[in-house]
């Protein structure tokens, strides 16, 4: 059997026996196409996410994982071409990227994109110049005080994993209703990736959505409810991140690990 058609075979086997893919209406994609140039990287991807969950979404290297949250983000690249996306009911798949963030949508990069020459406290303040305003710094400080600590303190000075807190602190300054994370694990200290996981699960608490983009799949799968694996910019198993750990088969195929 071709991997499409293993792909194919699972997909249809979770959609018909496993609950945990009931979809609540949150969030949805719908046969995304997306294109940089004429590479075709996203391909028919769909998928639901309820609210409140956390979702792993991996894959291999150049699997299109980080190219699918841009899609969703409503980056400028790479190139939505085809496909729908929900938020709450609202088409999202028209939107410019400063819309798709004013309507709660955040994407933290891989590079987290903190502001040079701009202390915590501006990084923070400029994520709420346009659309409603979500966390206060209070609330930001208590879930990463290191950064109350470093408050007034050159964002690009912070060590890696601060800046990484920064970051997520800076998406929870708005009104966020899904956080898009790529690669927050990257380089970081395992001591510093168990603070962040330990926020991420508080953001959960708090019935944020997010889907993590992560090559550290173990890590990611620990903290997520479900898992998204993709192979070649198609979908190729959808379910519980229990059942990829539990699976090594799978884990081997499409991971790697």
């Amino acid at each position: 059997m071709s991997t499409s058609e293993k792909a194919a075979t699972l997909n249809v086997e979770q959609a018909g026996t496993n609950p945990s893919i009931a979809s609540d209406g949150y969030f949805s994609v719908e046969n995304l196409n997306a294109y940089y140039g004429d590479s075709y990287i996203v391909q028919d991807v769909s998928f639901d996410v309820n609210e409140g969950e956390i979702v792993a979404l991996l894959g291999r290297n150049g699997a299109g994982k980080t190219s699918t949250l841009r899609a969703i983000a409503r980056a400028d690249e790479p190139e939505l071409r085809k496909g729908e996306i929900y938020l709450q009911g609202q088409s999202v798949h028209g939107m410019k990227s400063y819309q798709a963030s004013n309507a709660g949508i955040a994407l933290v990069p891989e590079d987290r994109c903190i502001i040079q020459g701009l202390t915590v406290e501006e990084n923070l303040d400029l994520a709420v110049i346009a659309g409603e305003k979500g966390w206060d710094y209070e609330r930001i400080y208590d879930l990463f005080p290191r950064l109350k600590e470093r408050r007034k303190q050159e964002g690009t000075t912070l060590s890696g994993g601060e800046q990484q807190m920064l970051a997520i602190g800076r998406a929870l300054a708005k009104d966020l209703k899904l956080l898009l994370l790529d690669e927050p694990y990257e380089g970081l200290a395992p001591v510093v990736r168990h603070d962040i996981e330990k926020a991420l699960m508080q953001v959960r608490e708090a019935g944020i959505t997010t889907i993590i983009v992560e090559q550290n799949a173990v890590a990611a799968l620990k903290i997520s409810d479900r898992a998204i694996i993709l192979d070649t910019g198609e979908v190729a198993f959808q379910g519980t991140a229990k059942e990829v750990l539990d699976d090594e088969a799978l884990r081997h195929e499409y991971l790697a690990i």
